[in-house]
């Protein structure tokens, strides 16, 4: 692999997708723009505070223009506002290119972005997709081994961009049965927690959301074998995803998806109903 003047290997870009094409974009731009100008890369670094090594890099699209240097940059070289009108554009891109699911669940997630249907059942924690932000980053944080701290934030945000399929159009319809312990678990500290147990009663609300709760005093129970959750895809047969210890499975096979709908159905007969279960959940918050 080639090396730059220092001996360094050339800066990666910051991202492989869509997101590169418009860095690439930005820097012909500036790069145009300051020979317009008459300036010198150098020139350039010297008057907006940054080195000539950023500038080239930004002019090749290798590094992710800034806000501050967008509307900096507009100014010194009289570019009317062009530069400038990029910065929602690249916050997007930025957005995009964070999310970064780990290899052995991207799977899944493709199927999950295109699901007319979710149902989820929980008895170690809150489904990913009714996690406050908080309580993903606690969890992530608590991880052993552990996580360093970019990791952390890609798998915060990851987890953040699934739950945009319950506010799209149209929605899916999602379901969910909790075990009581799970809710009764402060995981992240009693702020954490409480902010959780309000996040559920609001997304309990919604027409396409359905919440339930497995309370602890039930003698008889269908999911003793662990949670699972079953996904329907837009035009295509249901599957059910099984993940315990790092351990994925999706499941395909016609009779083995069958299984897990119908005992899905008893765990649903089993817990308390959608209205009972936003009232216990409100009884929980008041007591904290």
């Amino acid at each position: 692999m080639q090396r730059n003047e220092a001996g360094r290997r050339p800066d990666p870009p910051e991202d492989a997708d869509g997101a590169a094409d418009l860095y690439r974009a930005l820097g012909k731009q500036l790069k145009l723009l300051r020979e317009r100008a008459g300036m010198t890369q150098k020139d350039v670094g010297d008057r907006l505070g940054y080195g000539e090594d950023l500038i080239s890099s930004l002019e090749r699209g290798r590094r992710t223009p800034q806000p501050e240097f967008l509307d900096a940059a507009d100014e010194l070289l009289g570019a009317g506002g062009l530069l400038k009108a990029a910065k929602e554009d690249v916050a997007r891109a930025k957005a995009k290119a964070r999310v970064r699911h780990p290899a052995w669940f991207r799977d899944y997630a493709r199927l999950e972005g295109d699901a007319v249907e979710v149902n989820d059942y929980s008895s170690h924690d809150i489904p990913g997709l009714f996690q406050t932000e908080q309580r993903t980053r606690a969890l992530y944080e608590m991880r052993k081994p552990l996580l360093d701290e970019e990791t952390i934030e890609q798998r915060v945000v990851s987890r953040l961009a699934r739950q945009e399929i319950l506010i799209r159009w149209p929605p899916p319809l999602v379901t969910a049965v909790i075990e009581e312990s799970v809710l009764r678990r402060p995981i992240g500290g009693r702020e954490v927690h409480k902010g959780q147990l309000e996040q559920l009663l609001q997304l309990g609300q919604l027409r396409n959301v359905e919440v339930q709760v497995m309370p602890m005093d039930r003698t008889e129970h269908a999911g003793m074998g662990g949670p699972f959750i079953l996904l329907t895809p837009k035009g295509k047969p249901q599957v059910g995803y099984v993940e315990v210890q790092n351990i994925t499975r999706l499941a395909t096979d016609t009779e083995e998806v069958r299984i897990l709908a119908a005992r899905y159905g008893s765990i649903r007969a089993q817990a308390l109903t959608p209205r009972e279960s936003l009232a216990l959940i409100e009884r929980m918050q008041a007591e904290r």
